[in-house]
């Protein structure tokens, strides 16, 4: 009798967790694969945008990755593009502004950055022309001044190379990490003489 009765709740669980169709319970179907593609895309895209910002390549590459079909990941993103929920310009326009200001970087490093984030080169671009060269410099000092006291026990050349190489993996410009750096040591009244040739820009 108890095996009976035991074997019916397998047999009712087991309808169950398949539902009607073959359907798994949850919206799979049998053998786990999503029962409406394009309702799980939909999903994986906002749980991605909700939790931060993204480029239309990076929730193309998560779609991939979760074995979306092509033809069913461009309709959805191309929807969520027509609805303003993906903006390729307006995020790289953000992203140099944030990365600008946050981490001190500059036009070359933000439009790498860009680049590895999948936004076109038109878009990236605009985005970094939009960075105020002056703006720019006065960001490479603040961190010049920032690392001055920390070298001043090194020979003026040396110090001179690490600095502007500070700059360097930041992004600037050879000859512009070159003349902030040595106008930062002139006011601390550094010799400049054996001091290295500028680089070109």
């Amino acid at each position: 009798m108890t095996g009976r009765t035991g074997g019916r709740d397998v047999e009712r669980r087991g309808v169950e967790r398949r539902g009607a169709g073959g359907k798994a319970a949850g919206g799979k179907a049998a053998g786990g694969r999503p029962a409406d593609p394009e309702a799980a895309a939909r999903e994986l895209c906002l749980r991605l945008l909700s939790a931060s910002p993204r480029t239309r390549a990076q929730l193309a590459d998560a779609l991939r990755r979760k074995d979306v079909p092509d033809e069913v990941a461009d309709r959805v993103l191309s929807r969520f593009t027509d609805a303003g929920l993906i903006d390729d310009e307006a995020f790289a326009r953000s992203w140099v502004q944030s990365r600008h200001t946050g981490r001190g970087l500059a036009r070359r490093a933000l439009a790498a950055e860009l680049r590895r984030r999948g936004v076109a080169d038109e878009t990236v671009s605009d985005a970094v022309d939009s960075l105020d060269p002056a703006q720019e410099e006065r960001t490479a000092r603040a961190l010049i001044d920032r690392r001055l006291r920390a070298t001043r026990d090194l020979d003026p050349v040396k110090r001179t190379r690490r600095l502007i190489g500070l700059l360097a993996r930041k992004g600037y410009s050879p000859a512009l990490s070159y003349r902030v750096v040595n106008e930062a040591l002139a006011e601390e009244g550094v010799t400049l003489e054996d001091l290295p040739e500028p680089p070109p820009d």
